[in-house]
């Protein structure tokens, strides 16, 4: 079979080639780069919504999800077109990388046609790379775990937000868990907003600590959903709204409103299902960045839980050794040592 031709395809004012349009990248299901590429452009506002101007990690499958698979973190050195735009971010050794910037939808298409399935944002923006503006609460279900006991666990999120008066903005992860945005103002360093997102999660762990658990170490977690505060964490990602997980039914991370999540199924939402419902209902994140929050009431938590007892909890195992940490040492292994060498 001869193969399909490159296209250039005009999106946000900008020529954007696609090649080999016909490349298998979804093999369970037969989708190919076209529809990969058409699938972004579909959700297009979405997407700009969830990327606009953050510096973004791009998960690329260049041989489809079947094939090696590299995160990009810094954007190639040749072949980018000149309107691409670009911000430059620091990782917690302090190296530094100029990683893609999207600020229109021709640079989702852009990586798309360089075989990105998923999209991986920093929490912050290109103009203010060190003050995150999007507190991010992952919630990851352990083992034996339901999408019901994540939808419970999102319930008692929505609670705590609302006695604060904030405004949450649930989607599904793709996978078989959750996530809860909101918008706060860029004035704090990455380590206050993991301070935060850890406060918040503990006084929702206090509230149905028999289904909630804010425990780094996986043999204390039980049978509860993993409130990952270290997600906030200097270079950690998640994947952002609308974009597609590298598995073999092609599902996407999907906002939804606190009403559906009841009622939604992981497996609901894909590349095939996704545009269809966003045609029908729009975006329900659209007010996300009507209101950006101060995080001083969390911060407040955070000086409660000192004077409890109650610290900073580990960071993220590759991750520089943290002011006022406690032991990167699982507690089962813990001893007189560990936390004089360490402490």
């Amino acid at each position: 079979m001869p193969k399909a031709p490159a296209e250039e395809i005009e999106i946000a004012g900008h020529q954007v080639r696609l090649t080999s349009p016909d490349k298998i990248m979804f093999p369970e299901r037969g989708y190919t780069k076209r529809d990969v590429f058409e699938y972004y452009r579909a959700v297009g506002d979405g997407i700009m919504r969830a990327l606009r101007n953050r510096p973004t990690t791009l998960q690329r499958f260049p041989d489809g999800i079947g094939g090696e698979a590299f995160f990009q973190k810094r954007i190639p050195q040749r072949g980018v077109p000149e309107w691409v735009r670009t911000a430059q971010i620091t990782f917690p050794s302090k190296r530094t990388a100029v990683e893609l910037c999207p600020a229109d939808l021709a640079h989702v298409a852009w990586a798309a046609q360089m075989g990105t399935v998923v999209f991986h944002p920093w929490p912050v923006r290109g103009d203010a790379p060190d003050n995150p503006d999007e507190l991010r609460i992952d919630l990851d279900p352990q083992p034996g775990m339901s999408f019901a006991d994540v939808v419970s666990t999102a319930g008692v999120l929505r609670e705590v937000l609302d006695e604060l008066g904030w405004g949450g903005f649930p989607k599904t992860s793709g996978g078989r868990g959750a996530h809860v945005y909101v918008r706060i103002e860029p004035r704090w360093s990455f380590v206050d907003v993991r301070r935060a997102a850890i406060a918040l999660a503990r006084e929702a762990e206090r509230r149905r600590p028999e289904l909630i658990t804010t425990a780094w170490w996986k043999e204390e977690r039980g049978d509860r959903v993993f409130l990952d505060f270290n997600q906030m964490a200097r270079d950690r990602t998640i994947t952002c709204a609308y974009s597609l997980r590298a598995n073999e039914r092609a599902t996407a991370s999907a906002p939804v409103t606190w009403d559906e999540l009841p009622d939604v199924e992981p497996d609901d939402f894909d590349l095939r299902s996704l545009p269809k419902r966003f045609a029908e209902v729009g975006d329900p994140h659209a007010a996300i960045d009507d209101v950006a929050h101060d995080l001083a009431p969390l911060l407040e938590w955070v000086e409660r839980d000192e004077k409890n007892g109650l610290g900073d909890m580990p960071y993220p195992p590759d991750h520089p050794k943290m002011p006022g940490e406690p032991p990167r040492v699982q507690p089962s292994k813990m001893n007189h040592a560990n936390w004089t060498s360490e402490g």
